[in-house]
């Protein structure tokens, strides 16, 4: 332990934080820098404030205050101790309607606030894309806008008082009229008053630089409004008084279509003057669909509020009459405006992609110059960009002159470096010279202070240099940021990783094939990190049940970034920390989809452990959950099922089992099939219906038995069969045998290669159980046994149905990743089509059966981030079902909630969206979990058997429950009641 570690342990009341995990997640924030902290401080109150500034200062350590890291110029990172304010000082301590104020702590996230608000019809006005995860302390600190800065302005217009420690141990409460100013800020202020009277523009969104001209008596000498936006460089904020604005009891959005931004920004202006709450623009090449917007090639997203929705609807409708659109369409529906939202809230994220998938970087994320420039300006960066050979895609505030773009820089080699510092330079120049702040929302950084003296010049710069003087005259906050700044083409995060592609299994096609693009992904703007999911979304599901940082997505990866520059984590693959941080993933591939760069972590997390095992011995729940494929098919040939099942049964001997496989004493050991879905198929195989069949007509299918139907649920699979068939389909399993040549088995085929009679019949498998703990090597062999087993389907129009979502997104996705050599790999997966899916492709004219009844559940995480819901939707809608599924994840999620330690996470992720769904269903309700794993986390949390959505139909095909054609399996009402 470092003496500096000591004595902040001594003294303060929060956790001290040294190791090498807390360092490496504090190394970034969402810009483009990387700076090394010595540690991690969480302060309980302003008391542990103030104790470690004492502490850092006797020693001369640079402070950094943090809130949600999502900063994107740098001003977030440092070198000494980080302030973490997330964990402790994150509470909403008043709220009084009447004087529409609240009193919040620094890392009090946005949105807490705003939920706090809303009851009494108030919100904070600013509210930036990032809303679910930036903190009030980090919005003060750079002086944070949003979308509706139009209506109520920046964060300075919302700040009454501020509480603040100096560096040198100060307590001053910030407010008007020179209160809580220190020594020298006033003589400073009134012996400049010219400069500041002249020196400012006079800009909605000028953030750039110290609001010095705040302390003018004309503006109240507001010691509180000229600290916002100091991006911690001048005091350590540890209490807020903010003001609350009225929120319109109904809103409309219109959204306005232009043929291209240039257009749309032209027009941004001419909008002002009705009035509206927002007026942001973005580009179709922002948009993955642009179905749900009116055509154009660009749009302003234009909200209006009123009394009533007719009120609301009526300003919408007006400002569409004296727009010059394309196109236009006008939303009233909160559901629909929330959807429309999201489009826009995602660009941040979506913008660092180009839509040839080349990466795209922050660094001149939020110029701003006046509304009326903006298009003539748009134009002029436009040129720029193209004279250095640059692509991006602008958006963002166009009411208020504020863009926001990310860049192909190349920020890897010296030569790109070097352009994006040139480009840097004349940007800088272009957007003076239109009257513009290089800054209009996320404050300077180390991004744009080096170039504040072009658009300041140099000697405001020294004012603000002698303001940082006096309140910091040590230089210990912050340094290197906004005054006597770091270059700007210095620190960059790129640097330290690997210049040649890292040897890996999986093949990471959208990275190019290289481990360190893919990681690259995270740029830190933390969609992860929200508290809450809504609608159908589901990461990050322990971030939500543990609220640490390297519980979410963005910490994963920055373990991962970290592990690769080898600085702070030096082991490599064998790092512990990173094995740590990863054991918690439940690898729902929620990231995969919901997260707006696609950070894969579930991918990440089973080639880690690949190579973390390579050459070791495994934890022992690796050999029993991995390799289940193998143990229940010894199960399934020795006829043991029902001795499984009694051995189970006996308390001691479950216990000892579970304590020998490393499974979570909590669970249950799931009872086994008596009778495999195989076995059920090769004995219906004369009575029953066949691929052959004369009365079947359709389409053929073959259906996959995947390890789950085949030997813990087959009652799926025969459900299955029986709505195939009874919708006109022929359906047939894959072979057993390997066939040189045609025709598709159907699990009864004779082997034509006589070796194959040899080696024995072998089942189809796509390797799941292995791709997840990371038996990378395995996980191969099964999948090239399966591509050898299936070549004659593979030369057939046949299409693969799958049952268990989670192998249906294994084939699709895990399958041609990790054999992306195999050309068959990518073969099969574009044959693979969920249940519903199959349904509405193949039997296109066949009717449901009417169940006519509500659902509750789950739409499993794999299905929503791989595979998509809408086909299911749909064939619930045709057979009446009614209601929605919840998002979010069961938490059992394959092996993870059946591994020693994970049970409590587990238990809590049900409990966050899918448990309550079932418990406050009504009487009646069809409990819908397609996942074997759904269904197993609500019968052992909740007594509740869940059915998929096969069992549900094929009850109803044959006139109530029971009727499934063949040997039950467990409880067969599926509902509540």
């Amino acid at each position: 332990m470092t003496d500096l570690e000591a004595r902040l342990r001594a003294v303060v009341r929060g956790e001290v934080g040294f190791d090498v995990t807390s360092r490496a997640l504090t190394t970034m924030d969402a810009s483009n820098y990387r700076r090394v902290p010595a540690g991690v401080v969480a302060p309980r109150d302003a008391d542990d404030v103030t104790a470690a500034l004492a502490v850092c200062r006797e020693r001369g350590v640079p402070v950094v205050a943090r809130g949600g890291g999502t900063s994107i110029a740098g001003q977030a990172t440092g070198t000494g101790v980080v302030l973490d304010f997330t964990r402790h000082m994150n509470r909403l301590i008043a709220l009084d309607p009447e004087a529409r104020t609240a009193v919040v702590q620094p890392g009090l996230v946005l949105d807490r606030l705003q939920e706090a608000a809303a009851p009494h019809g108030l919100r904070f006005g600013p509210d930036p894309s990032t809303h679910g995860r930036c903190t009030l302390g980090g919005m003060i600190g750079n002086n944070s806008c949003g979308s509706h800065s139009v209506a109520w302005g920046t964060t300075a217009d919302s700040v009454r008082e501020l509480d603040v420690v100096t560096a040198r141990g100060g307590r001053l409460r910030l407010g008007r009229d020179w209160a809580g100013a220190p020594d020298g800020l006033r003589a400073l202020a009134e012996g400049e008053r010219a400069r500041l009277r002249t020196g400012f523009p006079a800009l909605p969104r000028r953030i750039s630089g110290y609001a010095l001209d705040a302390l003018l008596p004309e503006n109240g000498a507001d010691v509180a409004r000229s600290f916002c936006g100091s991006e911690g460089t001048l005091g350590v904020l540890t209490e807020a008084v903010v003001r609350l604005v009225a929120s319109p009891r109904a809103r409309a959005l219109a959204v306005l279509a232009y043929a291209d931004e240039s257009a749309a920004a032209e027009a941004a202006a001419g909008l002002l003057p009705f009035g509206p709450l927002t007026v942001e623009g973005m580009a179709a090449d922002l948009v993955p669909s642009t179905a749900a917007l009116p055509r154009g090639g660009a749009w302003l997203f234009v909200e209006t509020g009123g009394e009533s929705a007719g009120e609301a609807r009526a300003r919408a409708e007006a400002i569409v009459r004296a727009a010059d659109v394309v196109d236009a369409l006008v939303v009233t529906d909160p559901a629909g405006q929330r959807a429309l939202w999201r489009i826009r809230e995602d660009a941040s994220g979506t913008a660092t992609r180009m839509p040839d998938g080349t990466e795209a970087w922050p660094g001149w994320e939020d110029c701003a110059v006046p509304p009326a420039r903006l298009g003539a300006y748009l134009r002029d960066f436009r040129a720029l960009m193209t004279a250095h050979g640059l692509r991006g895609t602008p958006y963002g505030h166009f009411g208020d002159g504020c863009i926001h773009v990310r860049i192909d820089f190349d920020l890897l080699t010296a030569p790109g470096v070097a352009r994006f510092r040139r480009f840097s330079e004349e940007l800088a120049e272009l957007v003076v010279a239109h009257g513009g702040s290089l800054s209009g929302e996320h404050g300077d950084g180390q991004a744009r202070a080096e170039l504040l003296p072009r658009m300041y010049g140099a000697e405001t710069v020294g004012l603000f240099e002698r303001a940082k003087g006096v309140w910091d005259p040590d230089d210990l906050l912050n340094p290197g940021i906004l005054v006597r700044p770091a270059p700007l083409d210095k620190g960059l995060r790129f640097s330290v990783l690997p210049r040649e592609p890292v040897d890996v299994a999986f093949g990471y096609p959208s990275d190019g094939g290289d481990f360190s693009a893919a990681v690259r992904r995270c740029v830190g703007v933390a969609k992860c990190r929200t508290t809450s999911v809504s609608g159908p979304g589901v990461m990050c599901p322990s971030f939500r049940a543990t609220g640490a940082e390297e519980h979410s997505t963005r910490g994963r990866a920055r373990l991962l970034h970290e592990m690769l520059a080898g600085e702070v984590v030096t082991d490599g693959w064998r790092s512990e920390e990173v094995r740590d941080a990863l054991d918690l993933c439940l690898s729902c591939k929620g990231c995969r989809s919901d997260c707006p760069v696609g950070v894969d972590m579930a991918t990440y997390k089973a080639e880690f452990l690949h190579q973390h095992y390579a050459g070791r011995r495994r934890p022992a729940a690796h050999v029993v959950m991995g390799r289940l494929p193998v143990w229940l098919r010894a199960v399934s040939r020795t006829h043991t099922a029902r001795l499984v099942n009694a051995l189970s049964a006996v308390p001691p001997l479950a216990r000892a089992a579970k304590r020998l496989g490393g499974l979570a004493p909590e669970r249950e050991i799931p009872r086994l099939a008596t009778r495999t879905f195989s076995r059920w198929w090769e004995r219906r195989g004369a009575s029953g219906p066949s691929a052959e069949s004369p009365g079947l007509r359709g389409d053929l299918v073959v259906l996959w038995p995947d390890t789950f139907t085949e030997h813990l649920s087959p009652g799926v699979g025969r459900a299955a069969v029986r709505v195939l068939e009874a919708a006109g389909l022929r359906v047939a399993l894959p072979p057993t045998l390997r066939l040189e040549k045609p025709p598709v088995g159907d699990g009864r085929s004779v082997a034509l290669d006589p070796l194959s009679l040899l080696r024995g019949r072998d089942r189809v498998c796509c390797g799941l159980t292995y791709v997840s703990t990371g038996q990378l090597d395995r996980a191969r062999a099964v999948m090239r046994r399966t591509l050898d087993l299936m070549e004659p389907v593979l030369e057939t129009d046949a299409p693969v149905v799958v049952l268990e979502p989670s192998c249906a997104a294994a084939l699709r996705t895990d399958v041609p990743e990790l054999l992306h050599d195999d050309p068959r790999a990518a073969r099969l997966a574009a044959k693979v089509l969920t249940f519903a899916e199959t349904l509405e492709r193949h039997a296109p004219g066949w009717t449901p059966p009417r169940v006519d009844r509500p659902v509750t559940g789950q739409t499993h995480c794999h299905q929503h981030a791989v595979l998509g819901d809408a086909a299911d939707r749909r064939l619930r809608d045709a057979a009446l079902l009614t209601g929605e599924l919840s998002g979010g994840c069961c938490g059992l999620a394959g092996n993870f909630g059946f591994e020693k330690g994970h049970y409590e996470v587990s238990a809590a992720c049900a409990q966050e969206q899918l448990l309550p769904s079932v418990r406050d269903a009504p009487e009646g309700t069809v409990v819908l979990a397609d996942g074997y794993s759904c269904r197993t986390q609500l019968e052992q949390l909740a007594g509740v058997r869940g059915r998929h959505l096969a069992e549900v139909l094929a009850e109803a095909l044959d006139g109530g429950p029971g009727h499934d054609g063949g040997e039950a399996s467990g409880h067969e009402s599926g509902g509540r009641g």
